[in-house]
């Protein structure tokens, strides 16, 4: 790679600067083309190694270029950003990209294929919906409220008592607030019918991939938490070892070390794959709650028991999700099948 034609590209929607390093690292050019022009230099070019971002567009040029026989290295954002020199404009951007590519101990991102794309778009467009239904819910809620209406928790709640709150002539609720009670309970139920419709999407998509069934078999992983992992993790060939996955979706702590002392410290908020995170998180909590109630019949079971006592139900379910990633990525590397060890009599 040190001794190519390095492409660095800053990627936009219709203008992409493009930087072209020679192999001893002189700048050959760092000009500003268009959209048609940049599949056109990606087909010409003699084999190259062709650096991007890993930001939005990125997978599909990245694709397009190793569908022309070259070398793509998917940077993180982040990374690039450290080695910016001067102010922020596209010609530094694509710079500072290829420098980045330079590096040989920044890790490649993994490129997605369409399918893992979509996916990924899949479980976006869920989590939009529910979002957008928590929302609205939370809005109906706090409209009522301000007519002295409170509604118990829960969505199947809110569905039953609105209707009945507009039969109600005698509740004093005025004619323009009933109109938008009732255009809000309508898309209340939009939103449910989507969410049902998405939800069947993902059992599907679930069912008809065989790594994902895999993944279903892990304590606190559901068809929602295992497809995302499937995508994320991939063939498991970004990672080269369980914790490398684990650290790349934020379940490892913050280390603030020096001198030789190891300081670690708590699972950063903003690093990593958040929604993924939660979604690990939120499986290992229910897992967590249950295994205290039952006597353990596995090692696992024993270990998470032990654990609970010790540091308390959060720290528990941190351990365990960080597990699960690592597990996971195992099952797809080695090909294998989940089977927990059992205790012996």
């Amino acid at each position: 790679m040190k001794n190519s034609i390095l492409l660095a590209i800053d990627l936009a929607k219709t203008h992409f600067q493009v930087c072209k390093l020679l192999p001893d690292d002189t700048e050959h050019s760092n000009k500003q083309i268009g959209r048609a022009a940049l599949t056109k230099l990606l087909s010409t070019h003699k084999p190259a190694l062709v650096a991007m971002e890993s930001c939005g567009g990125a997978h599909h040029w990245a694709r397009l270029a190793k569908s022309f026989g070259h070398t793509v290295k998917l940077i993180h954002p982040k990374a690039v950003k450290g080695l910016l020199v001067g102010q922020k404009t596209d010609k530094n951007d694509a710079f500072a990209i290829a420098i980045a590519a330079r590096m040989s101990h920044l890790r490649s991102c993994a490129i997605l294929t369409p399918e893992n794309q979509g996916s990924q778009a899949l479980q976006r467009a869920r989590k939009l919906q529910v979002d957008q239904r928590t929302a609205l819910m939370n809005q109906i809620r706090g409209l009522l409220l301000e007519f002295g209406l409170p509604i118990a928790l829960g969505n199947s709640k809110l569905i039953e008592i609105v209707p009945e709150i507009l039969e109600d002539a005698d509740n004093g609720l005025p004619d323009v607030f009933r109109q938008v009670l009732l255009a809000q309970h309508t898309m209340l139920e939009v939103h449910n019918k989507q969410i049902e419709h998405f939800d069947k999407q993902v059992n599907l998509q679930v069912r008809l991939n065989p790594t994902c069934v895999k993944l279903c078999k892990l304590e606190g992983v559901g068809p929602i938490g295992a497809l995302a992992l499937s995508v994320r993790l991939n063939d498991g060939s970004e990672f080269a070892k369980g914790r490398d996955a684990s650290a790349c979706i934020g379940l490892t702590p913050k280390q603030h070390s020096s001198g030789g002392k190891t300081r670690l410290g708590h699972i950063s908020k903003y690093n990593g794959d958040r929604q993924l995170r939660s979604l690990l998180f939120q499986g290992a909590m229910s897992v967590v709650k249950n295994v205290s109630k039952k006597t353990a019949t596995t090692e696992k079971g024993l270990w998470l028991q032990n654990l609970i006592a010790r540091r308390g139900k959060k720290v528990a379910a941190v351990a365990l999700a960080n597990k699960t990633v690592r597990t996971a990525l195992a099952l797809i590397k080695n090909d294998t099948e989940y089977k927990p060890r059992m205790l012996l009599a």
